[in-house]
């Protein structure tokens, strides 16, 4: 401030600014007190829970820290009270510009004295709305400049009462560093919202209004001036604590609430920072699952276990209930969501393959399948799966197959259905990592080999918890009510794979009685772990939830002796506990189509049962075993055939072979039909690809194979 700042002030009242207000409208535009309200924005996008309460934040302004708008009601009368005192004492009395204590900063300064403030709240605030006046000159240049500030003042205190110029200046006011506004000053400096300011925190803040960067001796003095000044009853010790405390404050903060990371980097690129986004997620259910996680994945620790992730849902709505896509400070790659990344499903994915054996009718839960060494050719060698035990059991059911996960019995059953159909039933299940061909998958797809998301599986075991039809998940609340979603699998079919994987009796045979997918309420469940213990997964539902959970590395480490039941499964069991701790979950009831009868099964292979039967399906037929249903023997998937050049092409051959089963069959190579399947039959090859097809009296397709022919050299 110079001597023009006398001028200035000999100047205002020589064209009697006080006295014609109109004199003092430099922006007939000047904005309301609820356009500023409307423009303010947040440094921190507010993430909320369906209940509306606040679940995580987010930074997307890196030059400010500013959280929401404060109503002057929210803010401490300590606060308010502290910083008219320091900043404004006569507030209440001016209109813009106090006249006296301008005069007096200008006579002072005439007499060459220390420099004294002059510029009122109001004078403050009409910098901050008008940005070209906060930029700093000198001379001349700086003495206009000030009288606009004046005359803005004037124009502010006409316009707006005292409390909203009070309330708009404790949102826009700098309080130290990047701190923006009171709500930022307070959560950030002292941990609290700014109705919860007590008297030695408001005289602190209040002081730094002044002094940003005072040093920690400098701020307490000022303090207990300001106290005499407001007639404060603040301690020493209080005002000592105050200080500290703040000034001890990290320069650099995160959210103050961190619960669904995940999500809202999901939920929240590219919404606007003006306002809240609201989701579907439960608060205290994602607090609950994270702990839960973060436990379990401690304990797991020593045996090479560092990410995992955890979805709920509502089965109903579709609504994701709770979405841990890692766990901070446990995960070797915090920013990766596992809940999005694709590993292997493992035997997570058999519920879906016997849900389709059973949909054609080719299966019941009741049937046979051998359990037996299995030898299938492949490009580049045989192909032999192995049961998790190592061990062959015979014949075994398809109920006690699929509840004790055997592995043989499905590599037959998708022998039976047929690689490529498998492919279409997962697509219609929302696996979009699906995109190749069943050749190209083979028969390890039975085993889990394609690459799917805890997201979709979840939906996937949903589908069945609904009775097969399928609609998508949902993070944000809807608009406008779900449909019915689509069909994948009957009802009744949905209803056997349900009653298999709810089964505690047949899943004893691989996983004993006692275990963490036994719950004391009605619920279906699957495990799964993909080769060499890469990726653990345990997904289940009840009549009102579906919970998935995956464990493993993000580096794609194996594990150490972690399998599906000890790795996933109890964390699985915890928050399904959780979740019904007051709630019931009764077995569902079998739908139309669906019937119960007694079946016996010869030489005693396993315990006589009342077994569940889809209406077309009888007891009588259930001798059929699943490895001796229609599949291509030769030539195997991948084969390549190269012509002899001097053999004449009329007289080369490939030997078309299959297995019939009894059944009336066809051969189809590139869609010409080639007659019956029966026997051998033999077809000249020319130069190219070609898909050679064994199909039934319907045309579907039974099995199907692709290899190559190469021209002579």
């Amino acid at each position: 401030m110079t001597r023009h700042f006398a001028v200035l002030i000999l100047v205002a009242f020589v064209f009697g600014c006080r006295d014609n207000p109109q004199s003092a409208i430099r922006n007939p535009q000047f904005p309301s007190i609820a356009a500023v309200r409307a423009t303010y924005q947040p440094s921190d996008i507010a993430l909320l829970d369906r209940h509306g309460a606040v679940i995580h934040e987010v930074r997307v302004d890196s030059r400010r820290r500013r959280l929401t708008w404060t109503p002057l009601s929210d803010i401490s009368p300590a606060l308010q009270a502290a910083v008219i005192a320091s900043e404004d004492r006569r507030f209440y009395q001016h209109d813009g510009v106090d006249a006296r204590a301008a005069m007096a900063a200008a006579v002072q300064l005439v007499r060459g004295g220390p420099r004294r403030g002059a510029s009122t709240i109001s004078m403050q605030l009409a910098t901050q709305l008008d940005p070209p006046l906060q930029q700093r000159r000198g001379g001349w240049r700086a003495l206009v400049q000030k009288w606009q500030q004046m005359r803005l003042a004037w124009t502010l205190e006409r316009r707006w009462s005292k409390a909203e110029i009070l309330e708009a200046y404790l949102n826009l006011v700098t309080f130290r560093g990047e701190l923006q506004g009171v709500a930022a000053a307070t959560h950030v400096l002292f941990g609290k919202l700014p109705h919860g300011v007590t008297e030695p925190e408001a005289l602190v803040l209040a002081v730094l209004l002044r002094a940003p960067n005072a040093e920690p001796s400098a701020v307490r003095r000022r303090a207990t001036l300001l106290r005499a000044a407001v007639g404060g009853a603040a301690t020493q010790p209080e005002l000592a604590a105050a200080v500290t405390q703040a000034l001890s404050a990290p320069p650099g903060t995160g959210p103050r609430i961190a619960l669904a990371p995940h999500a809202a980097h999901e939920l929240l690129r590219g919404a606007m920072p003006t306002a809240a986004v609201q989701s579907t997620l439960d608060a205290a259910l994602q607090r609950t699952a994270t702990e839960v996680l973060r436990r379990h994945l401690l304990a797991l620790r020593d045996r090479w276990v560092y990410d995992g992730a955890l979805l709920v849902v509502d089965n109903d709505s579709g609504d994701v209930l709770a979405y841990v896509g890692g766990v901070d400070d446990l995960s070797s790659a915090r920013h990766v969501d596992a809940i999005r990344a694709r590993r292997q499903a493992g035997s997570a994915l058999k519920p879906f393959l016997y849900g389709l054996a059973l949909e054609e009718r080719l299966l019941t839960p009741a049937s046979l399948v051998e359990d037996t060494p299995l030898e299938i050719p492949v490009t580049g060698g045989l192909y032999r799966p192995q049961n998790y035990d190592e061990q062959f059991r015979g014949l075994v059911t398809v109920r006690t197959a699929l509840s004790g996960s055997l592995n043989i019995p499905a590599v037959r059953t998708l022998q039976l259905v047929g690689a490529e159909s498998f492919v279409q039933q997962l697509r219609l299940l929302g696996f979009q990592g699906v995109v190749e061909s069943g050749e190209y998958y083979g028969p390890s797809l039975a085993l889990g080999s394609a690459d799917v998301t805890l997201w979709e599986m979840v939906n996937a075991y949903r589908t069945l918890a609904n009775g097969g039809r399928w609609s998508p998940l949902r993070l944000r609340p809807a608009q406008v009510p779900a449909d019915g979603g689509q069909r994948v699998y009957a009802e009744a079919t949905a209803f056997l794979v349900s009653s298999i994987l709810a089964d505690r009796e047949s899943r004893s045979v691989t996983f004993g009685l006692e275990n963490p997918l036994v719950t004391r309420f009605w619920t279906a469940v699957k495990t799964g772990t993909s080769k060499e213990m890469r990726d653990n997964w345990c997904i289940g539902y009840s009549r009102r939830y579906t919970v998935g959970v995956w464990v493993g590395n993000f580096s794609g480490q194996p594990m150490r002796d972690v399998s599906g039941v000890s790795g996933a499964a109890p964390v699985w069991r915890e928050v399904m506990e959780w979740l019904h701790r007051d709630l019931a979950s009764a077995p569902p009831k079998p739908p139309a189509g669906v019937h119960s009868e007694s079946v016996a099964f010869p030489d005693g292979l396993e315990p006589g049962r009342v077994e569940w039967f889809l209406a077309e399906t009888l007891p009588s037929s259930q001798q059929v075993l699943a490895g001796d249903q229609p599949h291509i023997v030769a030539p195997v998937a991948g084969t390549i055939v190269a012509l002899d050049p001097d053999i004449p092409a009329a007289r080369q051959r490939i030997a078309l072979e299959a297995h019939a089963g009894g059944a009336a069959v066809r051969w189809s190579v590139d869609g010409a039909d080639l007659g019956a399947a029966d026997k051998l039959v033999l077809w000249q090859p020319h130069p190219g690809r070609h898909t050679l097809q064994l199909m039934d009296d319907s045309h579907r397709v039974l099995d199907s194979v692709a290899f190559v022919v190469r021209g002579a050299l």
